[in-house]
């Protein structure tokens, strides 16, 4: 086989289909290479990091949309899936000038959900 044509199992893209759950467990494990310690420490990082960030946003000051493109790769790289499209979705409404707010209020939702699901995991 070819170098171009062989399949590259350490890409890791989110799931096809819709997940149930605020983090794909699955996507963060291929992305910790299934380092337990390492999950707990990414996603440790990443509650604080989302409260530091949506603290920053909350007026909605110029910055938003740089800060809402780092959520959103923080997000995508532990598997928080809805949160990423939650910041995406506010990165559009600041570009195109509608609805600010309830972006910002619809991140803020998809936020407390992956956090909750992080305190829950954390627990354990």
């Amino acid at each position: 086989m070819t170098p171009e044509l062989q399949r590259m199992e350490w890409m890791p893209s989110p799931p096809l289909a819709p997940i149930d759950s605020p983090l794909d467990l699955d996507h963060l494990s291929r992305m910790t290479l299934g380092d337990a310690e390492l999950e707990q420490e990414v996603l440790t990082m990443f509650a604080e990091q989302a409260v530091r960030l949506l603290a920053a946003m909350a007026t909605l000051p110029a910055e938003t949309g740089t800060l809402a493109h780092k959520l959103k790769g923080s997000a995508r790289g532990i598997g928080a899936f809805a949160v990423a499209d939650a910041a995406a979705s506010l990165e559009t409404a600041i570009r195109i000038g509608q609805d600010q707010p309830h972006a910002f209020a619809a991140l803020k939702e998809a936020v407390a959900e992956a956090r909750a699901a992080i305190a829950a995991i954390l627990k354990h």
